[in-house]
């Protein structure tokens, strides 16, 4: 999570960067380092899939930083031009900030709109999902034919006689966790 922490700081002084004082680029990351932290648990409580934090990391921390442009902003005081208008916290008004929060909607949208239509028809041409055997197996075995962590001792004890046996290929009893 420390890892986290830094990468959320870094992705969000990125967009404002050029037109923020030093001061400013260590509040940015500073805060977007703590709110990691709140993202990942989001996250978790609602069951998305996100083992690293890629996307409190990368989204949540790229919209925080698109937005602390809009409240830090020094315009053009460091040289960057074009330049936007200054930040909210620098007497700019919440012009530019009401600029970064549309445009932050806007790319957001376009994304889940192609997204989602690039899945939906992905789904309906090729599917998106392994079979039941190849999940149950591993995907290393099906995509690369072979164990990712050869000799790496699997503990099956906790698994009841009722269940797949997986030597004879039998996995008519295993519940498919994910419908």
């Amino acid at each position: 999570m420390i890892i986290n922490g830094l990468l959320a700081g870094l992705v969000a002084v990125t967009a404002p960067c050029a037109f923020v004082s030093v001061t400013s680029a260590a509040i940015i990351g500073t805060i977007g380092g703590i709110l990691v932290g709140f993202a990942v648990g989001f996250f978790d409580k609602l069951h998305i899939d996100d083992p690293v934090g890629a996307v409190s990391v990368h989204l949540v921390n790229g919209v925080w930083g698109t937005l602390a442009l809009g409240l830090f902003s020094q315009a053009g005081q460091f040289g960057a031009a074009p330049a936007p208008a200054a930040g909210l916290l620098f007497g700019g008004g919440i012009g530019q900030l009401w600029i970064q929060f549309l445009g932050t909607i806007s790319v957001g949208g376009a994304t889940v709109l192609l997204s989602s239509i690039f899945w939906f028809a992905l789904k309906a041409t090729l599917g998106i999902r392994v079979s039941a055997e190849e999940e149950f197996e591993g995907l290393d075995i099906g995509e690369h034919g072979m164990e990712a962590y050869a000799g790496f001792a699997k503990d099956t004890s906790g698994m009841s006689s009722s269940r797949a046996n997986v030597s004879s290929g039998d996995i008519s009893n295993v519940t498919n966790p994910y419908p």
